[in-house]
This record gives C-alpha cells, structure tokens and sequence, in this order.
C-alpha cells in the first residue's frame, strides 16, 4: 500500500481534519512559527476522522467513526487508529467539522446527531469522540441529508436533505434561519459564501440556487447548458480577492469546472478536467488550489488561477473516491474510498519552514548562473580556470 494510506476495513463514506489549534493550541498557534521553531517546535501529529461502514444487516462490516493519527515527518497515517466508535447499525454518511472545535454533525439515514471531542491532554492520542447529551431534535427523523456545512465562523449550520428539503440555523440555538422543501429534487451540495451572507445549493437536475441569508430567499439561479449535470459547488477567490464560484458538472463523457463571477453572476471559464465523472471535490483554504477525486480512484490537484494540473495520482484508490479535503494549511490532501482507505497526500510547492521547494530551486540555480559568470570573468583576466 502507498505512503500515506491506510486499509481501515470498511467502506469510507466521510472524512475531515481535527481542528487540533482550537482544541490544544500548539507553540506554533501560541506564538507563531518563528518564535516556536528557535525554541525546538517541530510540526508533530495531525489528525484525521473517518466515517463509514457496511450499512443495515449482519454484512460484518462495522458502521464507525474513527480518528487516525498523521505524521508530518514521516508522511504516514498510524497503523491503528487513535480512537474508534462503533454507532451500531447505522452509517455516518456525512459529516461536519465545527470549525471552533465544538464537535462535529454526522448524517446517518433516518436522522443527524452531534458528537463532542473528549481530550484529556495536549497529545494526540488522548483525542477521543463521545456523543453528546445535545439531542438535535429538528433534526430528528427528516431522512438522509446528503449535505452538511458549517460557515467559516461556525455560527450558522446548514442541512441539504434526499428529499430536497434545505434547512438552515443559527448554531448552536438551532434556530431556523431558512426552511424550504423541494429546492431541488434531491440536495447533493452546499457551500457558505466567505462573508456567510450567501448559499449555494446544487441537486442531481435543475439549476443550481443561490440564496441570500439576509432575506431567506432565492438571490439567482444559476442555469445549466445543455447536457449538464451539476456535481459539488465551493466558492473561492482569485488573485485579487474577488469571490467566485466552482462548480463541477459531469458533460457527456467528461468532468468539468465551471467558473462563476458572483458579482454579474456571469460564467467566466469552464474547462474539461477529466474523462469520466467528478465524485468529490473541494477548493483549499487559500483558495489557490482545487481537488477532485474520481468514480476511478484517481485524485487531481490543480491551480486555481489557471485550471492546470499540479498533480494526479491515478489508481490512488481502487473503488470510487468520496472525499477530498485540503487541511487547514493547505500543505496536505486527505481523500477516503469506498475501498476501504483513506491516504493523505502531500501538496508540493507548499511552505514548510518559511521557503517553498521552487524558490529554494530557483536560488540555487542563480547561485550557479553566479558562479558560472564569475569564472568565465576570472579566466578572461588570464588567471586561468579554477
């Protein structure tokens, strides 16, 4: 198996980073990275959470959440996991990471239910889950929802039903802030604007909606072009600060993205990715990079700025990707399968000690050129090579 990946043995639906900084702030958080680094920090363990299993029945795959332990040095994920908790016989089919550290929201198929960290130290092995006396009562028996998002702020949570019922609260009171049916004919995807003042919600058909949260109602739709099937939505950034929005759609026999300006709500790019479909998607925090994962196994990381691809990995898993998440720095992928495994993926190019492996590159091919020059100078005075 890859560097990086784990057979967990069963079927991974869900899979997200702990928010370790605001469960135990490091030197790092605590007083930055330089200042850290002269006193002998060094990056330890991240860890990541899980979700899966074999579903309804006495099929002998467990139904689970687990949290698993990743090196940076090493690059690998722990052979066991740090903790794991059976939840019977049904399966965590989504999930949603408070981004504070609150806990997190798992969708199972007859209803949602929050869980809350347990960590009795600053090590990540003593991190654990347990459920919370918290009951998520208007949450209680509406079915599947195939979407779950907090906004940046963790202040308000939105659900996205089978059924096409689009509900969103204020976190944590639960108030109910938009409660609509049949927005689509099934929600598969949502996604807060960076300011929390805007929603995007996408289905299998039909357009995909932008609601404005001020007002509780539709701000635009987004319509498709013939033969297009909408897949996942997340907005981002360019270069100069101005928001967009990423949608994937499956066209034909292709996977696509498709590039919106939220200002004039006007498509700006598109272009063809992939042959085959896009089973998961998603934009990194600097909103510099994109990952999609395929109905392959291959994984795909491209520059925002121009939709090249900055690395694939084909066969990174053998079963249907169905999830990819950037971490919180943007320095690593993590991505789940159907197959069992979930692998982390080191993003190159990325800043680790202050300086990027381009520019340390670039640096010492000017040191060279440097050199070259100055000794082709020194043999033209005559005083022969050296």
């Amino acid at each position: 198996m890859a560097k990086g990946s784990k057979n967990f043995y069963f079927p991974i639906f869900c899979a997200a980073w702990v928010p370790l900084a605001h469960l135990a702030p490091t030197p790092l958080e605590e007083q930055g990275e330089e200042e850290a680094r002269e006193q002998g920090w060094e990056p330890g363990p991240i860890a990541v959470l899980a979700g899966g299993g074999g579903g309804e029945g006495k099929t002998g795959v467990p139904n689970a959440l687990l949290l698993s332990r990743f090196e940076v040095q090493t690059l690998d994920l722990s052979d066991q996991p740090v903790f794991r908790l059976d939840t019977d016989g049904d399966v965590p089919y989504r999930m949603a990471v408070h981004p504070r550290g609150d806990g997190i929201i798992c969708a199972f198929p007859m209803d949602c239910r929050w869980f809350e960290w347990n960590f009795s130290g600053k090590k990540v092995h003593n991190l654990a889950l347990k459920s919370s006396e918290k009951k998520l009562t208007t949450l209680e028996g509406v079915g599947l929802q195939n979407a779950l998002a907090f906004n940046a702020e963790g202040s308000t949570l939105a659900t996205g039903g089978e059924d096409g019922h689009l509900r969103v609260f204020k976190w944590p009171s639960m108030e109910i802030i938009l409660d609509q049916t049949d927005v689509h004919t099934t929600v598969r995807d949502l996604d807060f604007s960076a300011d929390a003042k805007s929603l995007v919600s996408l289905g299998n058909s039909g357009p995909c909606r932008v609601w404005d949260l001020t007002s509780s109602k539709v701000e635009v739709n987004l319509p498709r072009e013939d033969g297009e099937v909408f897949g996942f939505c997340k907005f981002g950034r360019n270069a100069d600060n101005t928001q967009l929005l990423y949608i994937t759609a499956m066209h034909g026999d292709h996977g696509k993205i498709i590039t919106w300006n939220t200002e004039s709500w006007k498509r700006i790019g598109a272009k063809r990715i992939i042959r085959g479909a896009i089973s998961a998607f998603d934009v990194s925090t600097d909103c510099k990079l994109l990952a999609i994962g395929t109905v392959g196994g291959d994984i795909l990381v491209l520059t925002s700025s121009n939709m090249r691809v900055q690395k694939m990995i084909r066969k990174a898993h053998f079963g249907n990707v169905t999830a990819v998440v950037f971490s919180q720095d943007s320095r690593f992928l993590i991505s789940a399968s159907f197959d069992c495994t979930a692998r982390v993926t080191p993003i190159e190019g990325k800043k680790k000690n202050g300086l990027s492996v381009q520019l340390i590159i670039f640096v010492i091919l000017l040191a060279i050129m440097a050199l070259h020059q100055h000794k082709r100078g020194y043999e033209s005075l005559g005083f022969g090579s050296f």
